[in-house]
């Protein structure tokens, strides 16, 4: 090809050189013409690219093609249920209730309810009408002073940095005009979260984000500074890991870090801001108890929460023999699967580290359950929750109430560009670029959460009358169903073992168990008899 065109670009010169006597208006093409010979040129020169040094100018269709290939995949290609990791369909829902028009759809369902995977609930004969009065939660053990009222579902963990505060100001305002929760992210706590009066579940990661010594090492004067005199903060979270990238700690680009944020962060401006991959509060499951009631009553008694995904099983095993040994708990898990969420991360952890969310809900719950602290620990779930439907799974196999980040960012705007790590989010979602992010506009977005919000919740309503339950503490794992063959379905109870309550005391500990209980000390994370 690099002969190819050096003759071509050589017979175009000699035309054009002739066309001076024929045709002088040919001359003109030299305007396209010289260009594309200094790229050919430059290219044959060039040494890192093989594909342009081999193939001048013609290489660039290919990595041209390369960079719009996620649109043409997902205008053009894709079906409505084929995108990933949200296809058209789930999209589609979620603009049309955040946009308040019509979201039934005609003529069935395009699903093939034969084919494995596909699932459902079933209906009542004695349909029910469910009380506004069981559409919250209640969040806070013996311990707790505040007690927080929560609503079925809220805002998961995003933080400012990894969004715009035009972002976070518009899920605040969401959350605030529909009644329910904002989770800070790990990014701390910013006036951006404040600006707009919704309630507030403050995060705290690895970094101490907002409550951190210049040496990266927990506050108790900025934490209580924050948690116990701001009445927007209704709970307090802290982040052992997340599903994008478990064990591995946060990751915000130095491209999305401004001044703003490097001032709000504590950290150095221009460069990476990396998580450590633990916390130096405490270092064994019994230190983190001390450090939960330490953080409760710092907060001025307001519920403690850990987020986690859940990784190696004795290790939760072990928080939950540090909780009898203490009597100390938090006020409720959040579990975080390893197929989110919506933080950059490397490639290997996203695809392969961390227990996915269905199977990390139901081992949690199997594990407050058998250690009898089910009924004093609330669990919150997330993973994909763009309808009423898949609050109900969650629900039924194990959680409380359900976070929800990626569904947000859809009813805000997002078009799943895939470009949440790279500061140039089309939506002005996930960038801090100042022309970006103003196109998204406040006061029309918020209005957008709070409609998917409440036409979410009023699907799931819908489906539990139709169940004929009175509310979402009546689901369990048997209501729903999922299809294991093309002649053959289950319901999740029949699929998942549930063990009984306080089994995991006695002598008689369940085959499944019987290995992590052995494994796990309230005194250590490593694993007992290695």
């Amino acid at each position: 090809m690099r002969k190819i065109f050096v003759i071509t670009s050589s017979i175009l010169i000699l035309l054009n050189i002739v066309s001076i006597f024929v045709f002088p208006y040919f001359l003109f093409s030299l305007i396209l013409i010289i260009p594309l010979i200094i790229i050919g040129i430059r290219d044959m020169l060039q040494t890192t690219q093989t594909l342009k040094r081999n193939f001048p100018v013609i290489a660039h269709f290919r990595y041209m093609f390369e960079v719009i290939r996620p649109e043409i995949q997902q205008y053009f290609i894709e079906s409505d249920t084929d995108g990933v990791p949200f296809n058209r369909e789930q999209r589609t829902v979620v603009y049309q209730r955040a946009k308040g028009v019509r979201d039934s759809v005609p003529f069935g369902t395009r699903k093939n309810v034969y084919q494995v995977g596909y699932e459902w609930v079933n209906h009542s004969l004695r349909p029910t009408q469910m009380s506004p009065n069981n559409l919250r939660v209640m969040i806070g053990n013996s311990d707790c002073l505040q007690p927080y009222s929560a609503n079925l579902l809220n805002i998961s963990a995003m933080s400012y940095g990894s969004l715009s505060k035009n972002a976070i100001m518009a899920l605040n305002g969401g959350a605030k005009d529909g009644g329910f929760a904002h989770n800070t992210g790990e990014g701390g706590l910013t006036p951006h979260h404040l600006a707009n009066g919704g309630d507030i579940i403050w995060q705290i990661g690895t970094g101490y984000f907002g409550c951190r010594n210049k040496d990266g090492f927990f506050n108790e004067l900025e934490f209580v500074k924050k948690a116990a005199h701001t009445h927007q903060v209704k709970m307090i979270e802290i982040k052992l890991s997340q599903g994008a990238k478990p064990g591995h700690g946060g990751i915000l680009p130095a491209k999305k870090v401004t001044p703003e944020i490097a001032e709000i962060r504590g950290v150095p401006l221009g460069k990476d801001v990396l998580s450590p991959p633990a916390h130096t509060a405490f270092s064994t499951p019994t230190e983190m108890m001390y450090f939960i009631a330490k953080l409760r009553k710092l907060s001025g008694g307001k519920p403690v929460g850990l987020k986690l995904c859940l990784g190696n099983k004795w290790e939760f095993v072990a928080l939950c023999k540090a909780m009898k040994l203490t009597n100390m708990m938090p006020d409720y898990i959040s579990i975080d699967g390893a197929e989110g969420g919506t933080g950059a991360a490397p490639l290997e952890f996203t695809n392969s580290v961390g227990t996915p969310g269905i199977d990390a809900l139901i081992f949690v719950h199997n594990c407050l359950v058998g250690f009898g602290l089910r009924k004093k620990i609330r669990i919150m779930s997330s993973g994909k929750v763009t309808t009423g439907f898949e609050m109900i799974k969650l629900i039924a196999l194990g959680a409380d109430l359900v976070y929800s980040a990626r569904g947000m960012m859809l009813a805000l705007g997002c078009i799943q560009a895939l470009k949440c790590n790279a500061n140039d989010c089309p939506t002005g979602i996930a960038t801090q670029d100042p022309e970006l992010m103003n196109g998204l506009v406040i006061k029309e977005k918020r209005k957008r959460v709070t409609h998917f919000h409440h036409e979410t919740i009023k699907s799931m309503v819908e489906i539990i009358d139709a169940m004929g339950l009175e509310g979402t503490h009546e689901l369990r794992p048997w209501h729903v169903m999922r299809r294991v063959s093309e002649t053959e379905s289950k319901s999740y109870a029949e699929i998942f073992e549930y063990i009984p309550e306080d089994s995991l005391l006695s002598n008689d500990i369940p085959s499944s168990f019987e290995s992590a209980v052995k494994l796990a000390s309230a005194e250590s994370f490593r694993p007992l008899f290695i």
